[in-house]
């Protein structure tokens, strides 16, 4: 058996990108960082789509001359399709963002994305260890101290850190164990996706545009065209209508919904289907808590959001990097308090929150981005700031805009630390 090395400054559960941003910022701030991953790089993953705002995180750990220098389909516009066919014109970025940085972005295929995202890390100085299995969180008292896991020989090793980062994606290990996971109160939709080669794309700037196709019911399709020909499709709708009739297969369920939408049907006419048919549901949840004294929920193990505007990697980016920072300020303090991430907490539920009425919104038959900027010209901005991922800001003008055609949910009063009680800390702990 190999001999491992078991105190470390910080552990990362998940190398996925919040985890790997988050580790790479640790690491150039000097510590000493271990991620433990249970499967083995590269890895299928959906998600693909990344939104302007994911700019700033990316060059934080040094991504964006690997981005610029890859295969990878450059990403300058969306647009949005009805049922019958007739699409808008490309929404594009830089008619607000600067062309050369935030305006340019990417559609990814994440088995090589996150590899690279995980190589980065590694060349940035902290450790790897897949196939390996966290298996439970080691504790004393309250306090977070480590995890125990399993590794591809059978060895289980008690690792040991005055903080861990539970980057763990949807599957969300610390949340779901320590009874924090809570569904959002509507948004919970199923999807089915799969891939084609051949299919339609547009030439020039707009090869890469993500196209938005809705369906009856206010579900809608994604048509994220990659690189090697090959473009991600899924339909995203209420289970019930997904479903009605009995059909429960997800290649049944599908098939006929690509004729839901007659721009979807076209394009995928002169391609060809590969490789399986994909169905997830319960979409959105959230955790009551960022946290506890030793352990922080980075991306979407804090809060995962319904996927039709692309936000998943921008948010595991943005915490990554700030959990990455602040983690840094506490180690260096030797201060682990769980008040010290209030204000994590805080900036990303509000961001969330954000993107989430957003989302509402556009599952509510009476709204339209048009009706609203037609109404109020002057909002254009403030959407597109929102659906670019520019999510902490004050939007209350949208909001009561929006109001008037769509029922908005109120903030949920999660993501606070959870703080420690006083008797179950040790006497030996560091405060």
């Amino acid at each position: 058996m190999i001999k491992h090395e078991t105190q470390w400054d910080v552990l990362v559960i998940g190398a996925g990108p919040a985890g790997a941003s988050a580790a790479t910022v640790l690491a150039d701030h000097g510590h000493r960082v271990l991620i433990l991953e249970r499967e083995s790089f590269p890895r299928y993953h959906v998600g693909e789509s990344l939104i302007p705002f994911t700019y700033a995180p990316l060059e934080r750990i040094g991504l964006i001359p690997k981005l610029r220098a890859s295969n990878f389909i450059k990403k300058y516009s969306v647009q949005f399709v009805s049922p019958n066919g007739s699409a808008s014109q490309p929404f594009y970025f830089f008619n607000r963002y600067d062309r050369e940085t935030v305006a340019q972005t990417w559609q990814v295929l994440r088995s090589e994305f996150d590899l690279m995202v995980l190589n980065n890390a590694r060349e940035h100085g902290a450790v790897v260890r897949e196939q390996t299995e966290v298996l439970e969180l080691l504790k004393e008292g309250d306090r977070v101290v480590g995890v125990r896991a399993r590794h591809v020989d059978g060895s289980v090793v008690d690792y040991h850190a005055p903080m861990t980062l539970d980057c763990t994606g949807k599957e969300a290990f610390s949340t779901v164990r320590q009874g924090w996971r809570v569904k959002d109160p509507y948004l919970n939709k199923v999807a089915v996706w799969t891939y084609y080669e051949g299919a339609k794309r547009d030439n020039g700037i707009d090869e890469g545009t993500t196209t938005v196709a809705f369906v009856p019911e206010k579900g809608w399709f994604w048509y994220i065209p990659q690189h090697n020909n090959r473009v991600s499709v899924g339909v995203v709708a209420e289970g019930k209508y997904l479903s009605r009739e009995g059909v429960r297969d997800p290649e049944s369920i599908f098939k006929r919904e690509i004729a839901q939408n007659l721009w979807i049907q076209d394009h995928l006419s002169v391609g060809k289907q590969v490789g399986p048919h994909y169905i997830t549901n319960e979409y959105t949840f959230h955790s009551r808590h960022c946290g506890c004294e030793g352990l922080l929920l980075v991306g979407d193990s804090f809060a995962f959001l319904d996927p039709v505007f692309s936000s998943g990697l921008m948010l595991a980016f943005k915490s990554g990097v700030m959990a990455g920072d602040l983690v840094h300020e506490a180690l260096v303090q030797r201060d682990f308090a769980p008040s010290r991430f209030t204000e994590y907490a805080r900036t990303m539920r509000q961001g969330l929150e954000n993107m989430r009425k957003l989302v509402y919104a556009f599952y509510n038959p009476n709204f339209s981005f048009r009706t609203i900027t037609d109404k109020y010209p002057h909002l254009g901005g403030d959407i597109t700031d929102c659906l670019s991922g520019d999510v902490n800001k004050d939007f209350s003008r949208l909001w009561a805009a929006i109001s008037e055609f769509a029922e908005l949910p109120e903030d949920l009063p999660y993501g606070a630390p959870l703080e420690s009680r006083p008797e179950a800390r040790p006497a030996n702990s560091v405060s």
